[in-house]
């Protein structure tokens, strides 16, 4: 009765079922591994950002880099402003509108570091300046999220060269401290408050969303899991529905032949 399966038709459908199983086993354990590793990140986020602030030097040395596991600490440091080495970031949103980040060298003993200060919209012209508030002179004190420095492999933003002078595509250290008169500590600063503060500033960078920890990366690997329940079940579904068509057909076949003998 089950030797159907080994005709082509079912040989190859053998073939499918037992492709896609280990198919639909790696994706599930793959979006397993993206929900741990959003998971780990959310979580690290959020205590990140709840933890006490600590001078930045505890944290960031001047030629080196900033650690994954900081990324969003809260350093406070005290210097002040180069604003004749100062950026804008290209192609930065906020509120749902395109503008530009505003980064200036604070300047301290020890060297510097490089401080978001905040947001400006752009102007008509997407390739032109925007207007910048100017940083406060005098020493200040800075509070702010660390951040490593952004490449084109963390941001997934493409650099290029022959920008408008002052403008640049991302906040590396390593590309921005060669063309200045002292050394930079690693990553950047995201200013979230500063003493005395500035009487016009750039539009604060709200705080970053820990998001939901990959919890839609959790459903999807179980519904792939759950697929492979589905695939076995509509394998033999299937074999059973085809034993049974041919059964019933053998018997018909039967009681005709039973039929013509009488």
């Amino acid at each position: 009765m089950y030797r159907f399966l080994l005709t082509p038709r079912w040989l190859a459908l053998h073939v499918v079922v037992l492709l896609v199983i280990p198919a639909f086993i790696f994706l599930g354990r793959w979006q397993f591994g993206r929900y741990e590793e959003r998971s780990t990140a959310s979580d690290r986020t959020t205590t990140n950002l709840a933890a006490a602030p600590v001078p930045l030097e505890e944290l960031a040395t001047v030629g080196g880099a900033v650690p994954e596991g900081d990324k969003f600490r809260t350093v406070t440091v005290r210097g002040s402003y180069d604003a004749a080495h100062e950026w804008v970031v290209r192609r930065r949103t906020q509120n749902q509108r395109v503008g530009f980040y505003v980064v200036t060298p604070l300047v301290t003993s020890a060297g510097a570091v490089l401080v978001n200060r905040g947001w400006v919209p752009a102007g008509t012209d997407a390739d032109g300046t925007p207007s910048v508030p100017k940083p406060p002179t005098g020493e200040v004190t800075v509070t702010g999220r660390l951040r490593p420095a952004e490449t084109e492999e963390t941001s997934g933003i493409p650099n290029r060269a022959g920008l408008p002078t002052g403008q640049i595509l991302l906040v590396d250290d390593a590309v921005l401290g060669a063309g200045l008169p002292y050394r930079l500590y690693g990553g950047f600063v995201e200013l979230s408050g500063q003493q005395p503060a500035a009487a016009i500033a750039p539009e604060p960078v709200p705080d970053p969303d820990p998001g939901s920890g990959g919890g839609l990366n959790l459903a999807y690997g179980v519904q792939w899991w759950m697929f492979i329940g589905i695939a076995i079940g509509g394998w033999l579904l299937l074999i059973r529905r085809e034993a049974r068509d041919l059964r019933a057909a053998s018997e018909s076949a039967q009681k005709t032949m039973q039929s013509v003998s009488h």
